[in-house]
């Protein structure tokens, strides 16, 4: 280490083989490599979670979550400020692990480590919050109905944007009161994990109360199953979702999915064509389209689709490709050979089915080149389905009904959009949007951290979290009545 280098805050060797508990400890589930998506490069080797390090884990959550309650909420408020502080104080050292990790370009991992800190800094204010209200009630009682921590939350988090992904989960659960078990995905066990274990490790956080186990589907349902759990916190796709869902339902907990779904962009014939061209292309490429909020419908206007096509199948031509931590790129890879190989099924599959292929259509290893398919329709599986890939779909309507029509035939939508200077008929559109996020000239791809952010159908449970939807996910209510003294009853 030269004499101006600061020392790693990330220090692989404290988790290599290792799973958190408070401190870093052998899993039972084996050892398994973090390969960086870009280069096949090793970045780190963790320890995989079994059932049997699940259930040591919740149990010593559960047990540290009592102790958490009693803490007074400045002390509370006051780890989440040191969090946030130390994210802000190694912002370049994480975001650079972040977009290594995921497979990311730099830009996304800076902001990735942004929304971390901005967090956090929702989180510290939480427990200085009220926290329930006097209630009316006959002469001589008190009644309050309070919010109360769960108990334990388990959070399984993707690959996709693992860090604000699982921390979105976390600093609220562990705010309201609550312990944490974390189950981040095995392919960025770091960013989705042990980064922020290490953090809230300096910060200060009393050991016991976060667990990180990364580990496969057998680890994910002892997690759903375990009896020290009452909430799960799922972020992933619609199969593993319902499947969480159904097991949770089967052990009566509260569960909140964000799985994904069909979001619409709608661009009306009056728009801006550069602009609404650049809207498209960062909706449907940002993040390769690894986004669960991502463009998967441009429906635009016939009249001035051809014109909108052409823009966005420049922009696709041309959008450079690369390992996104080394170099100004705009895509870096899909996370593995399984994504690309399905974004590639799905883009074939719809071919054959009649849409027109106008750009892109291939990979080179990892990195899928930027997509262009017009003519889709319903009953296409780049309409059907969420694609998860650079892919931009073109789809064309006549009139606001068929635009508003096409949008709402999906199984969930988290996002939908309209782009128009007519506010009033973007608005009317808007109304009729059956997603759980509207935006009125932009793209779909939003998130500010204080919205509830959830959808509908495939898209979730119905659930939100975020904002002012973290209490209620997170913590539950409970009457509570006083009286100055017993009075007898006729019995």
């Amino acid at each position: 280490m030269g004499v101006s280098e600061k020392p790693a805050f990330l220090d692989a060797a404290a988790w290599t083989g290792k799973v958190f508990n408070g401190g870093w400890v052998a899993s039972a589930g084996g050892v398994r490599d973090v390969v960086e998506p870009a280069t096949g490069k090793v970045m780190a080797a963790v320890g995989i979670a079994d059932a049997q390090d699940v259930g040591l884990a919740t149990a010593a959550a559960a047990q540290a979550q009592k102790s958490w309650t009693q803490v007074a909420p400045r002390e509370k408020a006051a780890v989440f400020q040191r969090a946030a502080a130390l994210f802000q104080q190694h912002f370049d050292e994480l975001a650079l692990y972040v977009a290594r990790e995921s497979g990311a370009i730099l830009p996304k991992g800076q902001h990735e480590v942004r929304e971390a800190i901005t967090l956090c800094h929702l989180a510290a204010a939480m427990p200085l919050q009220a926290q329930g209200q006097i209630l009316p009630s006959a002469s001589g009682t008190t009644s309050l109905a309070r919010r109360v921590p769960r108990g334990v939350v388990g959070v399984i988090s993707p690959f996709n944007f693992p860090l604000i992904l699982t921390i979105r989960a976390v600093a609220p659960a562990l705010a309201a009161g609550n312990g944490v078990v974390i189950k981040p995905d095995s392919r960025t066990p770091v960013s989705g994990g042990f980064m922020i274990a290490r953090v809230f490790e300096a910060a200060g956080l009393p050991s016991g109360l976060l667990q990180v186990l990364p580990g496969d589907a057998a680890a994910g349902e002892a997690l759903v199953t375990d009896a020290h759990v009452p909430m799960i916190a799922f972020t992933g796709s619609p199969a593993v979702g319902r499947r969480i869902g159904e097991l949770a339902g089967r052990h009566l907990k509260k569960v909140t999915l964000e799985l994904g779904g069909a979001n619409s962009l709608i661009i009306l014939e009056d728009a801006d064509l550069d602009v609404a061209a650049s809207n498209a292309a960062w909706g449907a490429y940002l993040h390769q389209g690894q986004i669960c909020m991502a463009t998967n419908r441009i429906i635009v206007h016939e009249s001035v689709a051809a014109a909108l096509t052409q823009r966005l199948v420049a922009k696709a031509q041309h959008l450079p490709m690369g390992d996104g931590a080394s170099g100004q790129v705009a895509l870096g890879p899909l996370i593995d050979a399984r994504q690309r190989d399905r974004v590639h099924a799905i883009v074939q599959d719809s071919i054959a089915a009649g849409a027109q292929l106008l750009a892109g259509g291939s990979s080179d290893g990892l990195f899928y080149k930027p997509t262009v398919l017009a003519g889709v329709k319903a009953g296409m599986r780049a309409y059907d389905e969420e694609v998860f890939g650079p892919v931009a779909n073109i789809i064309t309507f006549k009139t606001d009904d068929e635009a508003v029509a096409l949008a709402n035939n999906h199984q969930g939508s988290l996002a939908s959009a309209v782009i128009s200077p007519s506010i009033g008929r973007a608005m009317a559109i808007a109304a009729q949007l059956n997603s759980g996020m509207v935006h009125i000239n932009d793209q779909t791809v939003n998130d500010e951290c204080v919205n509830p952010f959830g959808g509908p159908g495939i898209a979730g449970n119905g659930s939100s979290v975020g904002g002012p939807a973290d209490w209620e996910e997170y913590t539950q209510w409970q009457w509570l009545t006083i009286k100055q003294a017993p009075h007898p009853y006729p019995f």
